[in-house]
């Protein structure tokens, strides 16, 4: 499995979602990022992640001058049908369960439980008190922050030890000439599947919390 290093900070870090505070200086610079299932040239994302004693920090930049975002109203489908980045983390790699964070540039959270065979519980919830997010855009894209409890993480059995095993991904909405919008779904892994597919556990690599 494929394994992101992250880095431990012991300054009390603040998320803006502006993405420019000195500590994610700190931080490992992901950038592999793919779309398997599509020929077009994807715009540059970068990925960064540190942990305090707390909490597991993390913050996307993606690029992107035509971001999209269904304001039809505030829910988990408006957000499901968004320009939006994404993490999942998995108990096992039975994936039963697996715990998703789906988050859009407003920055609106679609957050479920999942287990196999795509099998989604979008009446669950993170717990309130472990999660934090914010965002900002700008003239070239979009940053999103984000501060989860280790706690949390703990409860949910995902943290194990330093390890969390986690998928990365992004998921980018294109206008056709019809007026509708069809996604190209972009992953830090590539699964190997013929089709698009993020639920799968080919799908996930390891987050390595550091001392």
């Amino acid at each position: 499995m494929k394994v992101y290093n992250v880095n431990r900070i012991t300054e009390h870090a603040i998320i803006t979602g502006n993405g420019d505070a000195s500590f994610w200086a700190e931080a490992h610079v992901l950038t592999d990022f793919k779309s398997p299932w599509d020929l077009k040239k994807i715009k540059p994302i970068t990925f960064r992640a540190l942990h305090s004693s707390e909490h597991l920090l993390f913050c996307f930049r993606v690029e992107d001058t035509e971001v999209y975002i269904d304001r039809t109203d505030n829910t988990k489908s408006s957000i499901s049908n968004s320009d939006r980045v994404e993490l999942f983390f998995r108990a096992d790699e039975q994936l039963d369960p697996y715990y998703c964070l789906e988050i859009d540039p407003s920055p609106r959270i679609m957050d479920f439980i999942a287990r196999p065979s795509r099998n989604f519980d979008f009446s669950w919830y993170w717990p309130q008190d472990g999660i934090r997010v914010k965002s900002a855009r700008d003239a070239t894209g979009f940053t999103v922050e984000g501060a989860i409890s280790l706690a949390t993480l703990k409860a949910l059995n995902v943290l194990k030890g330093n390890r969390i095993e986690t998928g990365i991904y992004r998921a980018k909405y294109h206008r056709q000439s019809n007026g509708s919008y069809t996604p190209t779904w972009i992953t830090w892994i590539d699964p190997r599947t013929e089709m698009p597919e993020f639920h799968t556990p080919s799908s996930f690599g390891v987050l390595q919390l550091l001392d």
